[in-house]
């Protein structure tokens, strides 16, 4: 098989805002070890940013590419001299026993990692499996060598409740963790198996800052090392109990072997990548596709022990089928526009898993964190990624509990959703309530009114279109009216989407540049960038918009008016900016293609020739906004093939700009589809024809099934526009 694996430039997004990390872990694996070199900050979401220079350790958890951060457990570092543990301060970004390294000595692919600590002269390795990681060390002599692990590290200043560690004997530890942060209950437990025998000493303390308690707890080990010892750990972790996680161990890492974890951890990448093969000359197109496909592949992240238990959203341990196993990490608000798109040709709906949540939890999640609800973001986008898996004909959940929870989650109520009673108004908004009842959101009695709105009816005309599935007429109709709300939103005088006080009137002043960041009527943007949320409805919105001409023009506007934002607080998630156009944050992510609506597809060809080439690059710093845990990626990849879903819940792609000279997905039943590209050149950015398997291509769309089904498109490209 090709090697795919040595296209992936893990480093891609770890500068920058992208919050990417390169640490080691298999396609949606519970464990992520890798090095941590920030401990606040927005750009530590991640626990890494390429601009550091210091490593605290190697923490086991993380998260990847996100807004807000989490985890940071478990962080291990070797140590050759004295061993320091002195409290730095909250505003340290290192602990006392950090290593000074060099991006030179420092390397990455798909599940593994390695750099050399020039403070300690130790090489670190990693690598992992899916619940196990392995640490590979290679010491200089010293009579004075050893581990800390870090058991109150963690990213952002996190609340410790509880840490326990023990030393089982002399080459085993364990412990236990419980903090509260984003999510507001993690519990933790691991299991370490050293290569070597250590001794060792329990350093506890309790520190006082800022009025507040803060507890230290770390496990000091020492041992000797010849010169180039290689010292090795083999380290686990469970959600669910000290012994899940011994049996992750025991079942996943059964012996000493790291050079045979990395070499499996790269055939699972490999077998992962292989799935869409494209062809090109440019070296740094490889680098970007493939790892655009890597960072697809990192969440959801599973979260089922070897035995088939995991930890449900009632913080309740369940059992579940071994080969159906349950996962966290759904960040839905960013994933469903093309993230969840792109699985359902490549991989998996997931679908079951959330199913599992909302049974347990009492709803939906929007963003779910190891068994916790978050609350965070807005809409209930269960709904989108259901009912576009149903339409597109994966049918391997229980489509009936799918429907009645999607029901369960529109409607506002409040009862039965676990968590703390602070969490619950969140987790289930007020704003459901003023949309059925009102048939609007006030924007004086609830926040981010506009985009709740305007999600809102997306996903209840989502709801539509299963009800409809199903033959539910009257639910039919009630959700395809809630559907229409966004008309109540467009103020034709500006035409802008603009909030409604409970009176009816706008509100004043508006300036549709304006941004206060999650304090305003819209959600990490403007109305420049949330006036375009209507994918359900495009024609909707060119008629309100007064035709297409006039459509055209406005869509126009927003890539050539002024990049300026103005506001005291304006949102850092506005970022990659084409005129007021985003890239960089989701909300934008479909307008591009909505030209193809008014038969004017030669300026989506050359917009996404643009975002291509200037919002995606080989370096650090390559993407212009948080990664989001797959959706920057997931744009690129369906837009370098030439594709891309406005609406998931209708089984349409609407065609751009090919990168490639050919793509070859492979599906399902051994079959492919084939895209080949002629002519193709950067100047020659625009579709002269589009042949699907020998007839011609009227209309720049395709359908989920044309694709699903096998067979070749060829697109014909030239410099100039073609308008027939």
């Amino acid at each position: 098989m090709k090697e795919y694996t040595g296209y992936v430039n893990p480093f891609i997004g770890t500068g920058g805002h992208g919050h990417t990390h390169p640490g080691a872990m298999l396609p949606h694996g519970m464990i992520q070890p890798g090095p941590d070199t920030r401990i606040d900050g927005w750009d530590s979401c991640s626990g890494y940013y390429y601009e550091d220079s210091t490593i605290n350790g190697f923490a086991h958890t993380r998260l990847s590419g996100t807004g807000c951060a989490d985890f940071g457990d478990f962080l291990l570092m070797p140590t050759v001299g004295e061993q320091k543990v002195e409290y730095l301060g909250k505003e340290s970004q290192q602990r006392p026993f950090a290593s000074a390294f060099s991006h030179r000595n420092e390397y990455a692919e798909p599940g593994y990692y390695s750099v050399f600590l020039d403070t300690y002269g130790v090489k670190a390795e990693l690598t992992a499996t899916e619940r196990a990681a392995m640490h590979r060390y290679t010491f200089p002599e010293s009579k004075e060598s050893g581990f800390i692990l870090d058991m109150d590290y963690n990213i952002q200043q996190q609340t410790n409740q509880v840490m326990e560690v023990e030393a089982v004997n002399d080459t085993v530890l364990c412990g236990y963790k419980r903090s509260a942060y984003w999510a507001w209950q993690q519990d933790l437990y691991f299991y370490a198996v050293f290569s070597k025998p250590f001794t060792h000493t329990l350093y506890t303390d309790t520190i006082e800052e800022g009025g507040q308690q803060i507890p230290v707890c770390k496990m000091l080990l020492r041992f000797d090392t010849a010169e180039d010892e290689q010292v090795m750990v083999r380290f686990s972790i469970s959600s669910v109990d000290g012994e899940g996680a011994r049996q992750n161990l025991l079942a996943e890492l059964p012996d000493w072997d790291f050079d045979k974890v990395r070499a499996d951890a790269r055939k699972t990448w490999n077998d992962c990548l292989s799935k869409i093969e494209v062809k090109t000359e440019d070296p740094d197109q490889l680098a970007i596709f493939y790892t655009a496909m890597y960072h697809a592949f990192l969440s959801p992240n599973l979260f089922t022990d070897v035995d088939g238990r995991y930890l449900g959203m009632d913080l309740k341990v369940h059992t579940t089928d071994k080969e159906d196993p349950v996962y966290t990490t759904f960040s839905i608000w960013d994933t469903f526009r093309a993230l969840h798109p792109l699985l359902t040709i490549i991989d998996e709906s997931y679908i079951r898993s959330l199913l599992k949540k909302q049974r347990e939890g009492g709803v939906f999640p929007k963003w779910d964190c190891a068994a916790n609800y978050t609350g965070t973001m807005i809409g209930y986008h269960a709904a989108s990624i259901i009912t576009d898996a149903y339409v597109k004909g994966y049918r391997d959940f229980d489509v009936r509990e799918a429907y009645q929870a999607c029901l369960r989650t529109a409607e506002y109520d409040t009862t039965g959703i676990v968590g703390p009673k602070w969490l619950v108004p969140f987790v289930m908004p007020r704003a459901r309530y003023y949309k059925d009842a009102l048939g609007y959101i006030p924007c004086d009695l609830e926040n981010e009114s506009v985009a709740k709105a305007l999600e809102y009816a997306y996903d209840d005309w989502c709801i539509s279109v299963l009800a409809d599935s199903l033959g539910d007429v009257e639910t039919r109709d009630k959700y395809a009216r809630f559907a229409g709300a966004y008309k109540s939103y467009f103020d034709p005088e500006t035409r802008f989407m603009r909030g409604r006080d409970s009176k009816g009137k706008w509100r004043t002043p508006f300036n549709p540049r304006s941004s206060t960041h999650r304090s305003d009527d819209y959600c990490e943007g403007t109305a420049w960038q949330w006036t375009w949320f209507v994918p359900h409805d495009v024609p909707g919105l060119v008629g309100l918009m007064g035709g297409e001409e006039a459509f055209a023009g406005k869509l126009d506007s927003l890539f050539t008016v002024s990049s300026e934002l103005e506001g005291e607080t304006v949102s850092a998630d506005i970022s990659g900016l084409i005129g007021q156009y985003a890239h960089g944050n989701e909300p934008s992510h479909h307008i591009i293609h909505l030209y193809n609506y008014v038969n004017r597809p030669w300026r989506t060809q050359e917009l996404v020739d643009s975002v291509l080439h200037s919002q995606y690059r080989n370096a650090p710093d390559g993407l212009s906004g948080n990664e989001d845990c797959g959706q920057m990626s997931a744009w690129y990849i369906l837009n370098a093939m030439g594709f891309y879903q406005v609406c998931p819940g209708e089984p349409v792609y609407s065609i751009g700009r090919p990168l490639f000279e050919e793509v070859t997905i492979h599906l399902p039943g051994q079959k492919d589809f084939v895209i080949r590209t002629k002519n193709n050149s950067k100047e020659n950015k625009y579709v002269q024809s589009i042949l699907l398997n020998g007839k011609p291509l009227e209309q720049p769309f395709f359908t989920h099934s044309d694709l699903t089904a096998g067979g070749v498109m060829e697109i014909s490209m030239g410099a100039e526009p073609f308008k027939p």
